[in-house]
């Protein structure tokens, strides 16, 4: 038999002993515990930055949670998802996905593939126009939002959608930040960013474009003009190779590279290409390097450090000429360790691009004209669990260009007092900057991380902003700070809302419609693991990964175009059925089937949606936790009684 067929089994041979006396307190069959239906936090809402609804836009897809009349599958699912994350398009393609790190069916066979599911909605998003959840009510609030990139524009959405006017101020030309100026533009193509962007600035957001606050505006007059400001500056200045050496013209930060080949100024790269770094920033500059290629005879002012340094542009007949570069990545950690993707590296790699571990620089040989021809390096040794230089072993690797994708900072000009001292802002927990108390931020400016991480700390301040407009204070977030489902709003949404309670003491409430009955939501406080599902429940079903375009060194030279290929519609339902639902009920009947005494059926026809399909009959209940026993998705727990 094939033992990657086998799945899990909740009990093991031999395996015979009691649960702690005070969990699993028995007498014959019975216990006084009996079943209560607990909604939790899934692990891969809890590991997202965004905070996503994964759970349930996933099994709004697969048709578990149904839309209501008259609204498509796809169309409902994209409204979930929007809720909090308004580039399901962009995110579908570049999150890096620790959702999926964190999905319950890692314990089964895979993960869901969520990027895929999400990308599919994302794309069908835009085919058909669909828009994000309106602008509230005008509240006569404004805020001006500094940076346009996926904080901002979030930070944006979310407060229109409480009716609060919003101005960005950018000192690009166009918007996106690092989404347009540090991912190269066939990994997130310009059309989808476009459609993500337009979406938001539809809903009347006002801009203002190459105004650099606290050079062409202070911040202190933002303040003075507007009711609260929210920093989504980015971290987009790349921080300088710390070596002898490192000051050379060619060499230069990752930040810029991407940026001057995004913006379309930078249209062939060097001969001979270091690239300092092991995280998606190096991976993306040794993709590009390699895409770019170099060409053999070209003037001084055509060097791409130039270029970078936006002294001179590339002319764009020259890119016929190009010929490949040998592009070397450089890192001081193994492979093993890089914090870049698995799949990112392995893209590299196949691409002809070559990975250097172990390797720490020392300094940068330089020409009599000062510009660098080799990097000098030193082999380093991690089996004591740090960084140990070995004598003797350093060795120099010739280079036509130096790129180092080490840390990004923020640049402060003319708003310094923010600076903490490590190029970045400090914040409290809502994201207020400490001491003024109408000052927001978010995004790489407190943490260079991810786009996703952005997005969430964009619809937390969002949240800060509007009580402070409302004429509150922030306020403290809950435990498990994600967008939750709401099984209030659903039951409102399908006309099932529970009815005016006439606050008179009542006994025997258990047939009252003013009160949803045997339902407990701990989704603020507690995340569902994996040891608490009945994993015996999902077969082996292997994962439906999206096709990848084969693209090796013979290959790589010139090509612009997606290298991953998304889901079909029903490729996409089939691996959002995938989904164990943790946490919350999957209508899957293991309760009804195997409970002996009859005491656990399903909620009418009429009265059941999504978290309501199976009630207990506490008079019939003998709490032989059977129930809890085989929920696939640990939403049923013996509490009552307790």
């Amino acid at each position: 038999m094939d033992e990657t067929l086998l799945t899990q089994r909740r009990y093991k041979d031999g395996d015979n002993a009691h649960l702690p006396w005070q969990e699993e307190i028995f007498i014959a069959d019975t216990s006084h515990q009996c079943p209560t239906y607990v909604h939790r936090t899934p692990p891969c809402q809890g590991s997202c930055p965004a905070g996503e609804d994964i759970r349930g836009w996933l099994n709004i897809a697969r048709g578990l949670e149904k839309p209501p009349a008259g609204v498509s599958w796809q169309v409902y699912a994209f409204s979930r998802i929007v809720d909090s994350n308004p580039f399901p398009a962009v995110m579908g393609r570049v999150c890096p996905g620790p959702c999926e790190d964190g999905c319950n069916r890692n314990e089964v066979e895979d993960h869901v593939g969520i990027n895929a599911v999400e990308q599919f909605i994302g794309d069908y998003g835009l085919e058909h126009g669909l828009k994000l959840h309106p602008a509230g009510p005008d509240t006569g609030k404004k805020v001006a939002i500094v940076g346009s990139g996926p904080a901002g524009l979030a930070c944006a959405y979310q407060l229109r959608r409480k009716g609060h006017a919003c101005t960005l101020f950018e000192s690009h030309g166009e918007l996106g930040g690092m989404m347009r100026y540090g991912i190269p533009g066939y990994r997130v193509p310009r059309d989808v960013l476009d459609g993500e962007i337009q979406r938001i600035l539809d809903l009347g957001v006002e801009v203002r474009a190459n105004t650099r606050v606290g050079v062409d505006v202070t911040l202190e007059e933002l303040e003075a003009a507007f009711d609260a400001v929210y920093l989504g500056l980015g971290a987009q200045s790349g921080t300088a190779l710390p070596v002898p050496g490192g000051e050379a013209a060619n060499c230069i930060s990752g930040i810029a590279f991407l940026e001057a080949f995004n913006d379309g100024r930078l249209r062939h790269s060097a001969h001979k290409v270091l690239v300092i770094g092991g995280g998606d920033t190096a991976m993306d500059v040794a993709a590009v390097a390699r895409r770019l290629g170099h060409i053999r005879h070209s003037h001084d002012k055509d060097r791409p450090e130039y270029v970078v340094l936006g002294q001179t542009v590339h002319d764009v007949a020259g890119v016929a000429k190009r010929e490949g570069a040998e592009v070397t990545i450089v890192y001081r950690r193994p492979i093993s360790r890089m914090p870049a993707t698995r799949m990112e590296i392995a893209h590299v790699q196949q691409e002809g691009v070559v990975i250097r571990e172990s390797l720490v620089p020392v300094a940068v040989i330089q020409d009599a004209d000062g510009r660098a021809v080799a990097l000098r390096v030193a082999e380093v040794d991690w089996s004591s669990g740090k960084m140990e230089r070995e004598e003797g072993s350093e060795f120099d690797i010739e280079c036509d260009l130096i790129v180092a994708a080490i840390g990004q900072v923020c640049d402060f000009a003319g708003m310094e007092f923010l600076d903490n001292g490590r190029g970045l802002i400090t914040a409290d927990k809502v994201y207020r900057v400490q001491g003024r108390d109408q000052l927001f931020a978010g995004g790489d400016v407190l943490r260079p991380h991810l786009l996703t991480t952005a997005i969430g700390h964009a619809a937390i301040a969002a949240q800060g902003i509007d009580r402070l407009l409302s004429g509150g204070e922030p306020g403290r977030r809950p435990k498990v700070d994600v967008h939750h489902y709401d099984l209030l709003d659903k039951l409102r949404e399908t006309g099932l809302e529970p009815g005016e309670y006439d606050h008179r003491q009542a006994r025997g409430t258990d047939g009252e419609s003013y009160a949803v009955h045997n339902y407990e939501d701990r989704s603020h406080v507690a995340i569902v693991p994996s040891d608490e599902c009945f994993l015996a429940h999902f077969a082996y079903t292997a994962r439906h990964k999206r096709e990848e375009k084969h693209i090796d060194p013979a290959t790589v030279l010139g090509y612009f175009g997606e290298r991953i290929e998304g889901l079909s519609e029903e490729e996409a339902r089939e691996e959002a059925d995938r989904c164990m639902s943790c946490g919350m009920c999957l209508e899957c009947d293991n309760c009804v089937i195997f409970c002996p005494q009859d005491a656990v059926h399903r909620v009418e026809k009429g009265a059941r949606t999504m978290g309501r399909y199976v009630e207990t009959d506490y008079v019939r209940c003998i709490g032989c936790h059977i129930c809890a026993d085989v929920c696939p998705t640990g939403y049923i727990q013996m509490g009552l009684g307790e």
